[in-house]
């Protein structure tokens, strides 16, 4: 699998080492074959009709942040865990949101029984994240599709932070990379990077 990334364009080490070492059969249910598991571009149907996201997307949206040791990284959209573990083992400090309660609560423990340490929050992250009000992260990754960006969010986001989100309607969203010089978004240095593939991103909770 990390093979065949670096043939696509993937050159971050800290990322290909990070995926090298995580099986990704711990985060996807338990009858697939190992052809679907490692190849790098099958995504998989989890639990609330989510996905965990292809081996390349995870590698890809990992690469476009940036990341160095210790940064803070808040993510939207914990889903399977897979892409949360990784940017723990890239050595973020890792914040994640899922606003469906059946995979926060069982990510939350898978991760622990992994001995990673991200901070879940049961959540949507559209106007902010009320249990960590005023803070601000050096990245924020989005997991799952925007209709536009949310400015919430772009509160959240340190001066020179970087955000990575897929914008657009289901089928015709775009890999967006926004750099944050100025609080004002005349300030906000957009990068669209390609076509992207993601379940919606929705307002609210979802306790069943």
């Amino acid at each position: 699998m990390v093979e065949q990334l670096q043939q696509r364009g993937i050159t971050d080490t800290r990322v290909l080492t990070a995926m090298q070492k995580l099986p990704r059969q711990w985060f996807c249910p338990d009858t697939l074959l190992d052809t679907l598991l490692y190849d790098i571009d099958c995504a998989i149907q989890i639990d609330c009709s989510q996905t965990i996201s292809k081996p390349y997307t995870v590698a890809w949206q990992s690469q476009l942040l940036g990341l160095k040791p210790l940064m803070t990284v808040l993510e939207v959209g914990t889903g399977s865990g897979y892409q949360t573990a990784v940017l723990c083992e890239m050595g973020a400090r890792v914040f994640t949101v899922e606003r469906q309660s059946v995979l926060f609560r069982k990510t939350r423990v898978l991760l622990s029984s992994l001995g990673y340490h991200a901070r879940c929050f049961l959540g949507d992250c559209f106007n902010g994240l009320p249990e960590m009000r005023g803070f601000q992260y050096d990245r924020i990754l989005v997991t799952c599709g925007a209709g536009e960006l949310p400015l919430g969010l772009m509160q959240m986001l340190k001066t020179n932070g970087i955000m990575v989100i897929p914008i657009g309607p289901e089928g015709g969203q775009k890999m967006h990379r926004i750099t944050k010089l100025g609080d004002t978004p005349s300030q906000w240095h957009d990068e669209l990077l390609g076509d992207a593939y993601f379940v919606p991103m929705l307002e609210g909770k979802n306790f069943r």
